[in-house]
């Protein structure tokens, strides 16, 4: 099969396509025929060697997959050959023509949803739920700023946020991201790249601030985002990449809270949760993943380029 190998840490040089045995499911294991691939920004940091999680070498990236069960191992009732499926992390990395992963990662695909947007389902949805839900507790009434919400994990908490009964701001970088925001149910989108775009949105709040923060770019926008905040506000810290200084004062006078999260960390009931409610989500037509960009899987190292790139709208994903 064709796949991607990472055989050394480093640029989106080192992905590369080649071609390597077709893997076979032990027991308890589902091999799934993919066609589409998702691309997350945290595949970029893996690949660089920068992300706490180091994978042994050589490796194939990818964690989110959609496709149709091929074979399935002894002991796996769940699935079957010729199930339309997405994974939530796989065994053998998703960006292949086959991936293997184990029974409880692999989830029927409602026959609406496809392929493509299949593979924008776990990373993006599940961090957005478990930072609104699990993180944030957030309720009916109150309001949300989605920071970078044109991209996968910013297009799913509106969508999500919105079904909950938040009301909802975002922040674009362009034109065209700020529309898909509105249209996905955001009351307001501010432009992250004009000054005085902080000042707006305490504005559009009366002066009150939002109840909760959903932040991609710590690194860029946390000291700010602690100004923002309402009375017992929450900031969830989804992205960072580098240092920030920040006014712990911004926090006691608020009484508000800064938490961070990573998605491997889930317990077994947080992940229940997670995919029973997304699953829901997906059959009644609440969530409906925005495809961006499909790129051939040949071209991974293009995807990893674009997605670290301003001007999100919607999510990158591969096609084998």
């Amino acid at each position: 099969m064709n796949a991607i190998q990472v055989k050394e840490f480093g640029g989106p040089e080192v992905l590369q396509f080649e071609e390597i045995p077709t893997p076979k499911p032990d027991a308890g294991q589902v091999l799934v025929r993919v066609h589409a691939a998702g691309v997350n920004p945290y595949d970029t940091l893996m690949r660089a060697g920068t992300y706490p999680i180091k994978p042994p070498l050589p490796y194939t990236p990818g964690s989110d997959a959609a496709g149709i069960v091929e074979t399935v191992g002894t002991g796996v009732k769940n699935v079957k050959p010729g199930d339309r499926v997405y994974t939530a992390k796989t065994v053998t990395g998703a960006y292949a023509e086959f991936t293997i992963a184990l029974e409880e990662q692999v989830h029927l695909l409602p026959g609406k949803i496809s392929f493509a947007q299949g593979a924008g389902i776990h990373v993006p949805y599940a961090t957005a739920y478990h930072a609104l839900y699990h993180e944030a507790k957030a309720l009916a009434g109150e309001t949300v700023l989605i920071h970078g919400a044109s991209g996968g994990v910013g297009t799913a908490a509106v969508q999500i946020a919105r079904a909950m009964g938040l009301t909802v701001f975002g922040t674009a970088g362009t034109d065209k991201g700020a529309a898909l925001v509105k249209a996905e149910g955001a009351r307001q989108v501010f432009n992250h790249s004009q000054a005085g775009y902080t000042d707006q949105i305490m504005t559009a709040t009366g002066g009150r601030g939002v109840d909760v923060i959903l932040e991609m770019a710590a690194h860029i926008n946390l000291a700010s985002d602690l100004k923002l905040l309402a009375q017992y506000g929450r900031v969830i810290i989804i992205g960072n990449r580098g240092d920030i200084s920040i006014t712990p004062r911004d926090l006691m006078a608020r009484r508000s809270v800064a938490r961070g999260f990573t998605l491997w960390a889930l317990t077994p009931a947080e992940t229940g949760e997670i995919h029973a409610g997304l699953n829901a989500g997906l059959e009644n037509g609440t969530l409906r993943p925005i495809v961006g960009k499909e790129i051939p899987l040949a071209e991974a190292a293009r995807a990893h380029k674009e997605i670290v790139e301003p001007g999100a709208a919607g999510k990158v994903v591969l096609v084998p």
